[in-house]
């Protein structure tokens, strides 16, 4: 059974910077491709940006390119997504999923879920 736990949430002013962690545990196999997605409220479930196995491959939605970052460390089945330039759109709950596909996943249809942390962004 994957677990998946997030941290690093929090409130910040317009312009600063936050580091989410997602630390999984569970058998490494299915702990291959992993991602970050976000909702707002009243608002759908969106991706924010995603890393293949070996973190050689990633991808971001547009409305985070160029201010967020996304890495891991496969050895410790853990995923970050550094955020800087934060704006209050960027407001919303942030939830890292994972699964034993081996590229990069876009599509919100992950195997496992982790419970999600809370960005606040204030003007």
């Amino acid at each position: 059974q994957v677990q998946l736990v997030e941290s690093g949430g929090g409130l910040v002013q317009a312009g600063g910077s936050l580091r989410l962690s997602c630390a999984a545990s569970g058998p490494t196999f299915s702990t291959h491709a992993m991602g970050w997605f976000r909702q707002a409220p009243g608002k759908e479930r969106e991706f924010v940006a995603a890393i293949s196995w070996s973190g050689s491959d990633t991808h971001y939605a547009d409305a985070v390119k160029g201010r967020f970052t996304i890495s891991r460390d496969y050895i410790k089945k853990t995923v970050y997504l550094q955020m800087n330039s934060l704006k209050p759109e960027d407001t919303a709950v942030y939830y890292c999923a994972t699964d034993s596909r081996w590229g990069v996943v876009t599509t919100d249809d992950y195997a496992y879920w982790g419970q999600g942390t809370q960005v606040t962004v204030s003007s």
